[in-house]
Formats: structure tokens, C-alpha cells, sequence
């Protein structure tokens, strides 16, 4: 195990747990404490949960036994990660730090219950300090994230053929397309300071014609009605990060295809749409014009 890099605030984490977002006191009381905490409480791992990951091309499960999360939270800290945060594994983040680290050990009389939370025996717990005030309005307050994504590099796998995991490979031409452009451009000029490596890997993944976890279209419907009202249709690949990267995650045409098919597996309804595009157009734009 390499251990925990960053952790990634997210609009569908892995675990499917939630954060708590803590502003005005009104669950726990503090000698002292200021108007709002900015303080997001959640789970980071749960013990023996399979999650999703696509990497070199491979398709496969990570879990984690309470021994291994335990070694992982202390790794976290001993390596001086609590600074480290990104946004949907995409933009890096400034202003948000780790403040607070523990081990689940009685369910019943954990700190996590005070939350409403319900975690098993085991869990690694954090509570992040959002010292920005823009990810706190246009991110935390709106919904348009809810919960935490770990970041790193971790040798226990349970392989594909062992884990039956629905993916889809449907995606019109338009989507490879989009993604074939963006990896010609690259191959010539380079990415320069654009993308990370999940975006990359998401331009090789589409441009190959690969099938996508249900994880991995919700993300990328997210990310694409995120940036569409960011784009300039003057600007070319050259021109700063936002088209590069938007065609890196399929373009238009992956907007288009991801919402239909969220709609078809009944993950999206007309409602539910309407409201999600509102709290992503309100999201801050400048995250997503450099380093995505």
C-alpha cells in the first residue's frame, strides 16, 4: 500500500456516504466558536466496501480492512496530506485542510453518531476546515458536492471477473471523437498544465471506445454541465484548459449521452435535472479553467 494523497470533495463519492456540512452551531455546542464552523464531517473509508477504480486500462475493485484504513488514516497524517484537496479528483483546492482524524471504535458512542451517521467499526473519519469562502457558498451550500474521495495508489484488488459491475459502452461516436481530438492535440503539444490523471485517463478510456461504470457517467455528467457555460467557442485546445478538458471528458456529445442514459437508468428525472444544472451553472467557473 502507497498510502491516501489527497482527499477529493465530490458530488457522488465512492462510498456512497455523505458528508454533514457544519455551519451555524446547532448539533454540537463548543466552548468557544464562531459564527459558522465551515466544517465538513464524513466518512473518508468504510471497512470491506468495494469501490470502482479504472486505472492502466484495468477495471477493478479496492477494499479495505480495518487494519489497512487504519495504517492509511496515520500514513495521511504522517506524510503531511492534510492540505491536500481537489475538487471531483479535478481542480486543486486552496483553503481546505484536515483538522480533525479518527477511528471509528463503538459504533453507539462515536463522535459520527452525533451526526446522524451510522458508521461501522473501523471507519476513518475526518472533519475538513473549508477556509475558502467561495468553495464553501458555491459548492458546499448549494449540494453541488456531497461527500469525500480518497486519492492514492493501493495494492489490494478484487478483480473484475470476481465483481460483476454494470458498464456501458454506447456513447456515440461524437463522444471518441471529441476524446480522439484531444489526445492528437496532446500527443503534438503536450498537456502543459492542463488536466490530471484522471482526466487524461478518461480521454484515453472514451477515445478507445471503453465501457464506463455508472460511477464514472455520473461524474462525467456532472463535470460537463459544470463547464458548459464556461465555454467560449473562439477558444481552441490552445487557448487555456477549459476546451481541452472538455473534450477530453467527450464534449457536448458526452453531455448529451450521459444524461439520457442517467435518465434511462433512472438515476436523473426531469425535476432532479433541472435543479442539478441550476447548482452547477452557480458553481465558481475559474476552478475549472486551469488544471482540470
Amino acid at each position: 500500500m502507497n498510502g491516501i494523497d489527497a482527499i477529493s470533495i465530490v458530488e457522488h463519492p465512492a462510498i456512497e456516504r455523505n458528508f454533514v456540512a457544519l455551519n451555524k452551531q446547532k448539533q454540537v455546542r463548543f466552548a468557544e466558536q464562531d459564527s459558522e464552523k465551515k466544517l465538513l464531517v464524513g466518512p473518508a473509508l468504510i471497512p470491506n466496501k468495494t469501490i470502482y477504480r479504472h486505472q492502466d486500462g484495468e477495471e477493478f475493485y479496492v477494499y479495505f480492512s480495518q487494519k489497512t484504513i487504519r495504517r492509511a488514516s496515520e500514513l495521511f497524517l504522517i506524510r503531511g496530506n492534510q492540505n491536500k484537496s481537489t475538487l471531483e479528483h479535478e481542480a486543486q483546492l486552496h483553503g481546505l485542510s484536515v483538522v480533525e482524524s479518527w477511528i471509528v471504535e463503538d459504533p453507539e458512542m462515536d463522535k459520527s453518531a452525533l451526526y446522524g451517521m451510522d458508521m461501522p467499526k473501523g471507519t476513518w473519519m475526518v472533519s475538513m476546515k473549508v477556509n475558502n469562502d467561495e468553495v464553501w457558498q458555491n459548492f458546499v451550500k448549494t449540494g453541488a458536492v456531497k461527500g469525500f474521495s480518497i486519492e492514492g495508489f493501493f495494492a489490494d484488488k478484487v478483480n473484475m471477473s470476481e465483481v460483476e459491475m454494470e458498464s456501458y459502452a454506447d456513447y456515440p461516436d461524437g463522444v471518441k471523437g471529441n476524446a480522439r481530438r484531444v489526445l492528437e492535440y496532446v500527443e503534438k503539444n503536450g498537456w502543459g498544465s492542463c488536466g490530471t490523471d484522471v482526466g487524461k485517463q478518461r480521454a484515453n478510456q472514451l477515445a478507445k471506445g471503453e465501457a464506463i461504470s455508472l460511477e464514472t457517467i455520473k461524474r462525467m455528467y456532472s463535470y460537463l454541465s459544470r463547464h458548459e457555460g464556461d465555454l467560449d467557442s473562439s477558444k481552441g485546445y490552445g487557448d487555456g484548459c477549459g476546451k481541452l478538458m472538455y473534450d477530453a471528458w467527450g464534449g457536448k456529445a458526452a453531455l448529451g449521452w450521459s444524461r439520457n442514459k442517467l435518465r434511462e437508468l433512472g438515476e436523473l428525472g426531469d425535476n432532479e435535472e433541472v435543479q442539478i444544472e441550476e447548482l452547477l451553472m452557480a458553481a465558481v467557473k475559474e476552478y475549472f479553467h486551469h488544471g482540470v
